[in-house]
């Protein structure tokens, strides 16, 4: 049997739990346009939004691309360069343009930044740059080579399941744990944007079943921002979306990411969420106190009851009643108690009335809206 997931410590103020707030990762990727000022205001834009993190990605040409696959020409209109290779080359920040984000978001802003590794030779940079955790997206995740070098840095792992089905995911999850990683899996549909109906949200409690051992999240491409929302009730401990300043933009990734206003309607409706959903206890809530006391029902003489008269079921009918006597939820509690006091037809049965209530106000038949539940 597999144990619970542990906590995975990000820095001295986030971690990824079972039961705290969800992890939220507003991704930046490459939606800056090759624009470094424009990165650096997006990073704004995902803490003023409530985010826990920026996240971009980080590609080293060579070692992801083939040379054949890097002078393919690429025309359209998404385009930055005549070849894949220039369009890719245009969208790159250096290592120094990297570390100089990471000290604006984490020094200047106050935010967690970290990148997608695309390739190992980005793995040692982003491990050199010393991020908090190391995402790996879906086209890396049969990636053995590139998940032993991100493992082998100790850093945490999150790893999007995209284009895998249940069979690919058990293997990761074997490989993942083999190699002594520190991981979480996010669910994820690879595609630009992913249709609500194939989405299968679903899978996320499944998942959280299948592997308790590790923390389950989700990667959305989504349009909009409730199934991502429906994601963390269905128990999503993590949340990433991208994050755009104008979905018209050019580029793939941007009609399918969040403009400010959704991301940050999005943050809020994920905290509203949380909150709602509490904890897995049924019990009454202090905010039902005035409701019980106007609408609670308790048990009254359905005739003339004399004292020292056993009482049986047909004695007793449930009304709101004043004053308010022994709740219903103890009507078969008192069947075969005997009365102390006379009713009349119509009065409420009072605690005293069956000895329910001790001198002292302590005795264990005190009646209670709530019994408390079975061991």
């Amino acid at each position: 049997m597999l144990n619970p997931a542990n906590d995975i410590r990000l820095n001295s103020e986030k971690a990824i739990t079972a039961t705290g707030p969800c992890f939220i990762i507003a991704e930046i990727g490459q939606n800056h346009q090759g624009n470094f000022n424009m990165a650096k205001k997006l990073i704004r834009i995902a803490k003023d939004c409530g985010a826990d993190c920026v996240k971009f990605q980080k590609s080293c040409l060579p070692s992801k691309f083939n040379r054949r696959a890097l002078r393919r020409p690429y025309p359209g209109p998404n385009s930055w360069g005549d070849t894949y290779g220039a369009h890719k080359k245009y969208l790159e920040f250096s290592q120094e343009q990297f570390k100089e984000l990471q000290d604006y978001a984490e020094q200047e802003v106050g935010i967690m930044f970290s990148a997608s590794a695309m390739d190992e030779d980005s793995v040692v940079m982003l491990d050199h740059l010393g991020v908090p955790f190391i995402k790996v997206g879906s086209g890396d995740n049969c990636n053995l080579p590139l998940l032993q070098r991100a493992a082998s840095t100790g850093r945490p792992l999150l790893v999007s399941t995209g284009m895998m089905n249940l069979r690919d995911l058990r293997k990761l999850h074997e490989h993942l744990t083999r190699m002594r990683a520190r991981f979480a899996l996010l669910h994820c549909v690879s595609s630009y944007p992913a249709p609500l109906e194939q989405l299968n949200l679903r899978v996320i409690p499944e998942l959280r079943r299948i592997f308790p051992d590790t923390h389950i999240g989700y990667s959305g491409h989504e349009l909009g921002v409730e199934a991502s929302v429906a994601a963390v009730a269905a128990g999503a401990r993590i949340v990433e979306r991208h994050l755009t300043l104008d979905k018209t933009m050019k580029g793939t990734d941007h009609c399918c990411s969040l403009e400010p206003l959704e991301l940050g309607r999005m943050v809020r409706s994920i905290r509203l969420v949380e909150a709602a959903l509490g904890r897995p206890l049924k019990e009454v809530q202090p905010c039902e106190a005035t409701c019980w006391l106007k609408l609670g029902k308790c048990l009254v003489a359905a005739r003339d009851l004399s004292k020292g008269h056993t009482l049986a079921a047909e004695d007793l009918c449930v009304k709101v009643a004043d004053p308010m006597g022994i709740p219903s939820n103890r009507f078969m509690d008192v069947i075969g108690k005997v009365m102390r006091n006379d009713r009349s037809f119509d009065d409420a049965i009072l605690p005293e009335d069956l000895g329910m209530v001790s001198q002292g106000g302590d005795d264990a038949d005190d009646p209670d809206p709530d019994p408390e539940p079975d061991d």
